[in-house]
């Protein structure tokens, strides 16, 4: 393997091969350290602003031993709190048995074991025999704690840091690249989770390179080669595929698929890409992808057919009220297909549709994490469905993520081999992977990724 050299300390060293050792996966030191160096550090995803859209509607958002509660005070007011009673520190809003967290809607929070009442913008209202307290419950000693939200992408996001830099600017340059495809304006078709048996960073890095899809993801080989790439973004990463010459668009979600009539094969991986990962793409482009031998000739060439194709669908789905996002061949090959919003989000970007991982520890284990997946689309007016967050065992996902899945459990386990030398990530294509361990050393002081 030759000789370990520097910590990599800035993005164009990752241009070369590095080592990045395994003391972030599998020690239970470091997973106990995260809590303050990390996680109570950064801007982290919360949840979704079309979750809470009534006044009074919240959701709980957990992390480790911390749990946020975040409500709509008004119609234009999201406030978040630290989820705890200021009184005797117990939790004010249980989370069910079985669910990913609590949701619901209160006009009061009220803390079940002595009762004190707090309002939504988390002044106290109600404590019993408060003149027992002679005065000096006062100064916001009573108050619920406030935690700082923001909004963006029509996600809900929270820091527990109070000296956090701006929500936009730590999004940067995520927010600027991703604006334009208006995800906000997208709603969720499923959202899974599951309590995994592998670290945060080794289920977020299963997704965030494309250089395993040849020999996890077989299948899809039969369908195209494009050749994959990642990038530092900064705190962030993204991914992408290299497109033909006249298929830019393809760099991104559209995929058409390669063979000698690009008419079957693009139907063949739209019906397989539904069936066995239900995601990345829609019924619309399906539909229309299975129309394309009977509406182009034999011997189309690949871009028209990818032209009419996506001009099509594009065009089935405006006359039923959803429009797609408007994104410049240019720019979408610049995107790329999905970027890593450090340190645990993973946005998998689309013109009509996305993708979307997360990781959280499960709480200091540094073998199991909680892991979760959405799929949104664009919907018509009023259509969209009311998906909760369904707890699913790892067999019955699809079955696309369950070869993701096989590898993430082994990975666990093999980094704890006396032979693991540490991780060697393609620089080309796993860039992503070694951005994500030069930005977490940043802020644990330990585990930068080496060069050669």
């Amino acid at each position: 393997m030759g000789e370990i050299g520097k910590i990599v300390q800035a993005p164009e060293e990752l241009v070369a091969p590095v080592n990045v050792p395994a003391e972030a996966y599998v020690s239970p030191e470091y997973a106990r350290a995260e809590v303050d160096r990390l996680w109570r550090k950064v801007w982290l995803q919360a949840g979704r602003v079309e979750d809470i859209p009534e006044v009074g509607d919240f959701i709980t958002f957990d992390i480790v031993d911390d749990s946020v509660v975040i409500v709509r005070a008004s119609e234009t007011q999201i406030h978040a709190f630290h989820n705890v009673c200021p009184h005797r520190g117990r939790k004010l809003v249980d989370v069910p048995p079985g669910q990913r967290n609590a949701r619901g809607n209160r006009r009061t929070l009220i803390c079940g074991y002595h009762g004190w009442t707090f309002d939504l913008d988390g002044a106290n209202t109600y404590v019993e025999h408060r003149d027992d307290w002679q005065g000096h419950l006062c100064a916001g000693r009573a108050d619920l704690g406030k935690v700082r939200v923001e909004t963006w992408g029509g996600w809900l996001w929270v820091t527990l840091d109070p000296q956090a830099m701006p929500l936009a600017e730590y999004l940067n340059p995520a927010a600027t690249m991703l604006d334009p495809y208006g995800l906000q304006n997208m709603r969720p078709r499923w959202r899974k989770w599951v309590v995994f048996e592998c670290n945060w960073k080794v289920a977020m890095e299963a997704f965030c390179e494309t250089y395993h899809v040849s020999t996890t993801h077989p299948e899809f080989m039969e369908f195209g080669q494009f050749r994959g790439w990642a990038r530092n973004q900064g705190l962030h990463s993204n991914i992408g595929y290299e497109a033909p010459k006249g298929q830019e668009e393809d760099s991104g979600k559209l995929r058409l698929g390669a063979g000698e009539d690009p008419r079957m094969t693009t139907a063949d991986m739209q019906n397989f890409t539904w069936a066995n990962a239900n995601t990345n793409t829609t019924m619309t482009l399906v539909g229309v992808a299975n129309r394309l031998k009977d509406e182009l000739p034999e011997g189309t060439p690949a871009a028209e057919v990818s032209k009419y194709w996506i001009q099509t669908a594009k065009a089935e789905d405006a006359a039923r009220g959803v429009v797609w996002a408007q994104v410049d061949p240019l720019h979408t090959a610049q995107a790329g297909t999905a970027w890593q919003i450090f340190p645990n989000f993973q946005i998998g970007h689309a013109v009509n549709n996305m993708l979307c991982y997360q990781a959280r520890p499960y709480g200091t284990d540094p073998d199991k994490c909680i892991f979760e997946a959405a799929v949104y689309e664009l919907w018509p007016e009023g259509e969209a469905p009311q998906t909760e967050w369904e707890y699913t065992e790892p067999a019955d996902w699809p079955p696309v993520l369950q070869q993701d899945f096989a590898n993430m459990a082994a990975v666990q386990q093999g980094m704890k081999n006396v032979g693991f030398r540490g991780a060697q990530p393609n620089p080309y294509m796993e860039r992503s992977v070694a951005s994500l361990h030069m930005n977490l050393a940043k802020f644990m002081g330990t585990g930068a990724p080496k060069t050669y």
